[in-house]
């Protein structure tokens, strides 16, 4: 089958279009032959060599994608089922770069009859992601929240979220006019452009002074600092991306004051029952049509570099796949 694979952590040089042998179904793993697959920003942190834990290369990227089952599947996921899955793919074996993955049953979501398939490649990290993230942060419904970079996917994907499940206000950000521009032909009328005001005074500005019940931070840096300045009383924060920097200063008092709390998430560790109950919300959503994932643009396999490049460099407005 072709794969594109990291042969080194290089660099997008460092990736190969390489024929490997099709996988074996083994017990737990169903057979899925791939569609199209989800371009992340994790796959560039991978592929850089920049990834918090030692990985080993050669590597197939990729840690979400669609496709159809081919065998394994059973009753649940019956042979030429669609299916959509995120997993430890990519990183800790390979993933979705490639033709065919045997993917572990207890991943696998039946993709809703309205949506197509490279839709669907980008809906598992940055829709999953984002519930989850919402749920531990004590989402309801009438909570204001903030979601920096609209169109970026964790962005794009809890502002859609939290406005679908009722939330006051579901705020983001761009720093690019023209985004913002977008975002409102789109619908995301609480956009808050930072080339002209800066994100507390915006989030100010929208919920008349009284900030963000919740902060879902898929960037890092100075964002994550700027957003903690724009907290209501008993705020809380989650971090989980760092594709602006890994660092960042904090102001301890936009902590203290409003008695705030600042917690990190990583979706690797999260047991199956919370990715089940978001999947179920999710797919809720997705039949209904209150949320819809965004594709900026479709790549083949084979140019997965140009893609990655894209997603990185260009910063596009909605998700990058591609298609296999």
């Amino acid at each position: 089958m072709r794969a594109m694979r990291a042969e080194t952590f290089s660099g997008y040089e460092g990736l190969k279009l390489v024929d490997l042998p099709k996988p074996a179904v083994t017990d737990g793993k169903v057979l899925v032959r791939i569609t199209a697959a989800g371009v992340t920003p994790l796959d560039h942190t991978i592929l850089s060599g920049k990834f918090p834990h030692p990985l080993k290369a050669p590597l197939v990227l990729g840690n979400e994608g669609a496709g159809v089952v081919e065998e394994g599947g059973g009753t649940d996921f019956p042979v030429g089922s669609r299916v959509m899955f995120f997993g430890a793919y990519g990183a800790f074996e390979d993933g979705t770069y490639s033709e065919w993955v045997a993917v572990q049953k207890k991943d696998l979501c039946l993709i809703p009859d309205n949506v197509d398939d490279v839709s669907a490649a980008g809906i598992p990290v940055a829709y999953l992601t984002a519930q989850v993230a919402l749920t531990l942060a004590g989402f309801r419904a009438g909570k204001t929240v903030l979601a920096p970079a609209i169109g970026g996917s964790i962005g794009n994907a809890v502002t859609q979220l939290a406005r679908a499940l009722g939330a006051k206000h579901a705020i983001s950000s761009t720093t690019n006019h023209a985004k913002a521009e977008q975002a409102k032909a789109l619908g995301f009328n609480e956009v808050i452009d930072t080339s002209l005001e800066k994100l507390a005074d915006g989030v100010r500005r929208i919920t008349n002074g009284y900030g963000a019940d919740i902060v879902i931070d898929g960037i890092g840096g100075e964002v994550l600092s700027e957003a903690l300045g724009a907290l209501a009383l008993e705020g809380r924060v989650t971090t989980l991306g760092y594709s602006a920097s890994r660092t960042t200063t904090i102001d301890v008092t936009n902590l203290i004051v409003p008695q705030a709390s600042i917690r990190g998430l990583n979706m690797f560790a999260q047991p199956k029952a919370t990715i089940t109950d978001a999947w179920k919300v999710i797919v809720s959503l997705l039949k209904s049509g209150a949320i819809k994932p965004i594709v900026a643009k479709a790549f083949p396999l084979a140019e997965a570099a140009a893609a990655l490049r894209y997603l990185v460099e260009g910063r596009p407005f909605g998700r990058v796949v591609l298609t296999i």
